[in-house]
């Protein structure tokens, strides 16, 4: 598995492929196994150093429990020039942290920006869902509804996978 293959959406491009299904079962309980765990830290650090394009960021927020900073690899995508965050696993564990943040981020990519991150309406997120889904390779095998399919088939699951718009926001609280 390349860096290429894994960016381009190479290995993830036929849902019913062994390596979607591989990636399936890496969260097979809706949290990282311990394999999917080690590929987080090493593409939050590739993500960090601003190593791969532009859409790809590590996302920094307090640990909603003890206050900790996490950090969770993530794809972007663009939509009518402006950025969204998805969750290709539904409600999981830096959703939860970030609405116990207030909102309130840092993306990591080549340097530091505090963000202000805004939860959309599951009633107008499914576009943004499926760009989502057409941008970032890796939530294809999670998300059940292909790239360029209808946006009521999007419109269906939105409520499932919450999107959230990327704002700037001020370095301090």
């Amino acid at each position: 598995m390349s860096l290429r293959q894994c960016l381009t959406g190479r290995l993830y491009a036929d849902p019913g492929s062994r390596n979607a299904a591989r990636l399936r079962r890496m969260y097979a309980t809706g949290r990282g196994n311990r394999t999917a765990k080690r590929y987080a830290r090493l593409w939050a650090w590739v993500f960090a150093r601003g190593w791969a394009g532009r859409r790809w960021v590590t996302l920094e927020v307090p640990g909603r429990s003890t206050g900790k900073p996490r950090r969770f690899p993530l794809g972007m995508a663009d939509l009518d020039g402006h950025w969204f965050l998805g969750s290709m696993l539904g409600e999981c564990a830096w959703v939860k942290n970030v609405r116990a943040a207030g909102g309130y981020a840092t993306l990591l990519h080549g340097g530091r920006r505090p963000v202000r991150l805004v939860e959309l309406d599951p009633s107008i997120s499914a576009p943004v869902l499926a760009r989502y889904v057409e941008q970032v390779p890796g939530a294809r095998p999670h998300i059940p509804v292909p790239p360029g399919a209808p946006i009521g088939q999007f419109a269906a699951i939105a409520s499932q996978y919450p999107i959230f718009e990327v704002l700037d926001a001020p370095a301090a609280r």
